[in-house]
């Protein structure tokens, strides 16, 4: 495969930052964003005078990089850039701030998402509205409100041609509160009892709350600095990150393909510029908004034949142990939500060796960042 050197392993993740992951934070998001980026510069032994470059990505719902940096007393302030979106930014966020270090804008950039989900402005709640968005006029009386009963049509879709059932699902959701029960940070820590998760009520037919992800208040920061750096000694490199998918698939009322999702697009080009195969892969952080992404993206990204997924899936070949390692901290479904920087932090801490339910001999981490038909997915690996 071709290996694209543009930013492979120019740039490295020397520190991570979280707040704690509540319900009620009771704070701003510019209060959670400063404690995780102090969190993150401590981590990686730095202090807020070394940061040159400040990006966030948020809906509005965030706190701006320049108050960030004014919060934090940083002495300058060169690159910086509030990034409009959601979790499709939480992988291709790293590209952005490898790019300023291999092209010498910045020598240290800082990363935050911060938000109020829970107690503070929610995704689901919308209206109708003239201007712009005035086409949900057309789709929200039949139902389709928000983004859980956008993607239910999604997964029902998916469910029907990849011949998976409920039964699969809640393997997924099984294995992420299993896996939470060894994390302190998460929200959803006990497990699942037989027969809980097909009590947990139908949201939108065939997602059941159990299949989707919290509403969370909290933040998380990173820290990226050159990898030749004395800071970069045994930190993550970022070897490859893509970002796209197809424009035509952003509205699933015109989708001529309703069950695709970004993975299918970004996935060659994933390796190819990362000179790597699936093979390669030994711990997955999949952005898992709700449990049907998770088998989506396995076959999409080459890391289980769909022959093969239900099997993978019911017997435990996605635990921390299992064959193909998929969010040993909970993920989105159970360790919380803040728009997927969460599951990124956790890939840094899985190639450091200090992850929960660390996957033994990890030294290369996919990450994965979604929005429906376009999303974002880098390859991170170990120094050395």
């Amino acid at each position: 495969m071709r290996r694209h050197d543009g930013i492979a392993d120019r740039a490295a993740v020397v520190g991570v930052g979280m707040t704690d992951l509540t319900r009620s934070s009771g704070r701003t998001p510019l209060a959670l964003a400063a404690e995780a980026a102090r969190a993150a510069l401590a981590d990686a032994g730095l202090e807020p005078a070394d940061v040159d470059a400040v990006l966030a990505y948020h809906l509005g719902d965030s706190a701006s990089v320049t108050d960030l940096a004014r919060e934090l007393a940083l002495p300058r302030l060169g690159w910086h850039n509030d990034i409009h979106g959601g979790g499709t930014q939480c992988a291709s966020i790293l590209g952005d701030a490898a790019m300023l270090i291999a092209t010498g804008q910045a020598a240290t950039v800082l990363v935050h998402r911060s938000l109020n989900g829970r107690s503070g402005r929610r995704m689901n709640r919308q209206g109708l509205r003239l201007g712009a968005g005035v086409e949900r006029q057309f789709t929200v009386p039949y139902g389709v409100i928000g983004p859980i009963e956008h993607f239910a049509l999604v997964a029902r879709c998916y469910l029907h041609e990849s011949r998976l059932d409920t039964d699969d699902l809640e393997a997924v959701v099984t294995t992420s509160r299993r896996h939470a029960a060894a994390n302190p940070r998460a929200l959803r820590r006990a497990p699942l009892e037989p027969g809980e998760y097909r009590a947990s009520p139908l949201v939108a037919d065939p997602l059941r709350r159990a299949d989707c992800c919290q509403e969370t208040d909290g933040a998380c920061a990173l820290v990226l600095t050159s990898a030749d750096r004395a800071a970069a000694i045994g930190a993550p490199r970022v070897r490859a990150v893509v970002r796209g998918g197809r424009p035509d698939l952003s509205r699933l009322d015109r989708s001529p393909e309703p069950s695709a999702v970004f993975s299918g697009h970004l996935a060659p080009r994933l390796y190819e510029c990362a000179g790597m195969r699936p093979s390669d892969v030994d711990v997955a952080l999949l952005y898992d908004a709700y449990s049907f992404l998770v088998p989506r993206q396995l076959t999409d990204f080459g890391l289980v034949a769909p022959g093969e997924l239900s099997t993978v899936l019911r017997t435990g070949g996605i635990s921390a142990t299992g064959r193909v390692p998929v969010n040993p901290h909970g993920g989105l479904l159970s360790e919380g939500y803040v728009h997927g920087l969460n599951n990124v932090a956790e890939a840094v801490r899985q190639l450091r060796g200090d992850g929960v339910n660390q996957v033994p001999g990890a030294s290369a981490a996919l990450c994965t960042g979604f929005g429906g038909a376009y999303g974002s997915a880098a390859l991170l690996v170990a120094d050395g």
